[in-house]
C-alpha cells in the first residue's frame, strides 16, 4: 500500500510544528496506522550563529508554520491529519491535499532517496575492535542489525567468550 503514499504540506499554527508532528506521531503509533500515515517531517537546517562573540550552531525550521508528511491518502489518514490540534490544514487549493512531486520535495530540502548502509563483514567473520574499551581484542560476527546500527559480536576476552553489542563503524574485518 506504500506505493500510493505521497509527499503533503499542512499547514500549523507558527511555534506548533514539532508537537504536531509529535501529535501525528503518537495517533499513528495508538491507533496502527503505519500503513497510512509513513513519515512526519518538520523541514529543519542547521545554522551556525555567532552572538558576543561565541559561535554556536543551531537547528532553524527551514519553513515555520508548515509540516510534511508522506502518506497514503484515504478518509481516514486525511481525518488524523486535520483534527489534529495545531493544524489549520492542508496546502492546496480550498484546503484540498496536494500531492507535492518527487522535485518539489527534494526542493524543499527533504532526502528522499533511502539511505542503504554497506558493511564489508558478514555473519561467521573475523573483526577486531576499534574506538571503544575494547580495542584491539578480536571477535566473530554473530549478528549484524543495520537499522539501528549495530553489530552483535562474540570477542573472546582472556579466555572467555563475551557478547558485545558495537556500532557498525567499532569493527574492522580481519583479513584471513
Amino acid at each position: 500500500m506504500s506505493e500510493a503514499a505521497k509527499w503533503y504540506v499542512i499547514h500549523t499554527y507558527s511555534g506548533y510544528e514539532n508537537k504536531v508532528a509529535q501529535n501525528i506521531e503518537k495517533v499513528v503509533e495508538n491507533r496502527k496506522l503505519h500503513d497510512l500515515i509513513l513519515e512526519v517531517r518538520v523541514p529543519t537546517e542547521k545554522v551556525t550563529e555567532i552572538t558576543d562573540g561565541k559561535t554556536k550552531e543551531v537547528e532553524r525550521k527551514t519553513y515555520p508554520g508548515y509540516v510534511l508528511l508522506k502518506m497514503v491518502y484515504t478518509d481516514d489518514s486525511w481525518y488524523v491529519v486535520k483534527n489534529t490540534r495545531g493544524v489549520t490544514g492542508f496546502v492546496g487549493p480550498a484546503s484540498e491535499p496536494t500531492p507535492l512531486s518527487e522535485d518539489e520535495v527534494r526542493a524543499l530540502g527533504v532526502d528522499i532517496d533511502s539511505k542503504t548502509v554497506e558493511v564489508n563483514f558478514e555473519v561467521g567473520d573475523q573483526v577486531q575492535v576499534s574506538g571503544t574499551a575494547m580495542d584491539g581484542f578480536v571477535g566473530i560476527v554473530q549478528k549484524i542489525n543495520i537499522e539501528d546500527g549495530t553489530v552483535d559480536v562474540l570477542v573472546s576476552m582472556f579466555g572467555r567468550e563475551t557478547q558485545a553489542t558495537l556500532a557498525l563503524n567499532q569493527v574492522i574485518k580481519l583479513d584471513d
